[in-house]
């Protein structure tokens, strides 16, 4: 482990507050400890509440080939013991003192966090930071907890062919990236995990210099400070941390297309998922233009595919898009168009493709976009009242590449997207040579792939 003297002068603190206006009136400062740990504040004074939220910048990409799962296996894990807490303690302490806590696992990050009381946040620090770094699991932990995860995806995927068929799906879309592996892991080697395997993700990621701290509501930076240099500031960076490499897509020179059949499906459905850019640090012009295209295609009852299938056509009971724009390496747009009675999924298909190239050659009507603009501009303000949520978005941001200026950039990026840009954008990633077209459906359906 490095020494704390060795450790003098990586980094101290800048502080960044952010702007008042579009990009928000949040009042944001952060600062970095000696061994590496970004800190985070977000104030909020109206409530003597606070949310604690460690993030790691490590997912289920990061899992070494062979322990799919295991990221979101040790996050179980480290609700186990540790050298001062007992099985269980961590959270019983939490509701014993009116919070709740609870903790996720994504492809590019996890995250562990409280929302308690103020006046408990040093409580909360010495426990997260006490985990973070002394962990005690034995091979009894493994089997009871490897048995909690297997039937956890027992309930979410194999009992759910909707979510099989996503599973098959990402798995033709990233053909060598692990993004087409599953968050929970495959099933196979779900079942192999062991605690070696646990340990060395354990000991290679969760470390100071490897992690982000936000903290929300009504505390203060120097106080926020204080308490995180008491509690995190010992704990020893990681010297043997990398920089973030993952194994790249090959060129992708032929669409794919896959059925997907199950008995349990009552309603069959067919989705397109293409490749799409991701927001880059300093450069998020073209996520903003596929995140406005997507609500301009199928964001509600006035977008381009619910008007056209639905209401005029009838030829679909739902038709949506979808892309998350914050993400590490590249991710996907989506479409997705459920067909009515009596019309098939190859129908559905064409119908989709047809509006699609109807709206690449007339374009997006003023209002819509006006409207669309203003409601996202409206979500954002609403979404201060929520220091949850305030405290995700910085967290899922800077786990994936992104930093504050970067957050606080995002409200005028998207509303400075014009018609030429998501028009440029649509033709950008609507390439079926970058896509996988897949039918959902029941066993006694006669539809088949053209």
């Amino acid at each position: 482990m490095l020494r704390m003297s060795a450790l003098l002068g990586i980094c101290v603190l800048s502080l960044l507050t952010a702007p008042a206006g579009a990009k928000g009136d949040e009042q944001v400062t952060s600062f970095t400890l000696d061994n590496g740990m970004e800190v985070v504040v977000i104030e909020d004074h109206r409530a003597p509440v606070v949310v604690h939220m460690v993030w790691y910048r490590a997912g289920s990409a990061d899992e070494p080939r062979g322990v799919s799962g295991v990221a979101h296996f040790l996050e179980h894990l480290l609700f186990k013991g540790t050298e001062t807490l007992e099985p269980g303690e961590f959270s019983k302490t939490v509701a014993e003192n009116g919070g709740s806590d609870n903790a996720f696992t994504s492809l590019d990050y996890t995250g562990y966090f409280q929302r308690v009381a103020a006046d408990r946040l040093g409580l909360m620090m010495q426990m997260e930071a006490d985990r973070m770094v002394k962990l005690q699991i034995g091979p009894e932990d493994i089997l009871t907890e490897r048995e909690v995860i297997i039937e956890e995806r027992n309930q979410r995927v194999e009992n759910n062919p909707g979510a099989l068929f996503r599973e098959q799906r990402n798995a033709a879309l990233y053909m060598n990236h692990p993004y087409g592996t599953p968050i929970i892991g495959w099933r196979h080697e779900m079942e192999t995990l062991d605690l070696d395997d646990a340990l060395a993700f354990y000991r290679q990621y969760y470390a100071p210099n490897n992690a982000v701290l936000i903290v929300a509501g009504d505390v203060t930076p120097d106080g926020v400070r204080a308490l995180a240099e008491q509690h995190y500031g010992p704990l020893p960076a990681n010297p043997d941390l990398a920089p973030r490499q993952r194994v790249e897509e090959p060129a992708h020179l032929a669409e794919r297309r896959m059925v997907f059949r199950d008995p349990r499906v009552a309603q069959p459905y067919v989705t397109r998922s293409y490749l799409a850019p991701e927001r880059d640090p300093g450069a998020q012009e073209t996520a903003a233009a596929l995140t406005l295209l997507a609500e301009v295609l199928g964001g509600g009852q006035t977008s381009v595919l619910t008007q056209a299938l639905q209401f005029e056509a009838q030829t679909a009971v739902y038709a949506g898009a979808f892309y998350d724009a914050t993400s590490l390496d590249d991710t996907s747009f989506g479409l997705i168009v459920v067909p009515a009675a009596g019309v098939s999924l190859e129908q559905a298909e064409a119908e989709m493709d047809r509006v699609i190239a109807e709206f690449l050659d007339t374009g997006i009507d003023a209002a819509q976009l006006e409207r669309i603009k203003f409601q996202i501009k409206a979500q954002q303000i609403y979404a201060r009242d929520d220091i949850d949520r305030l405290a995700r978005r910085y967290g899922n941001a800077l786990t994936s590449g992104l930093t504050i200026a970067d957050v606080q950039a995002w409200p005028d990026v998207l509303q400075a997207v014009t018609e030429e840009d998501i028009l440029a954008a649509a033709r950008q990633v609507f390439d079926r040579t970058r896509s996988v077209t897949g039918y959902l459906m029941g066993d006694d359906l006669t539809e088949v792939m053209q």
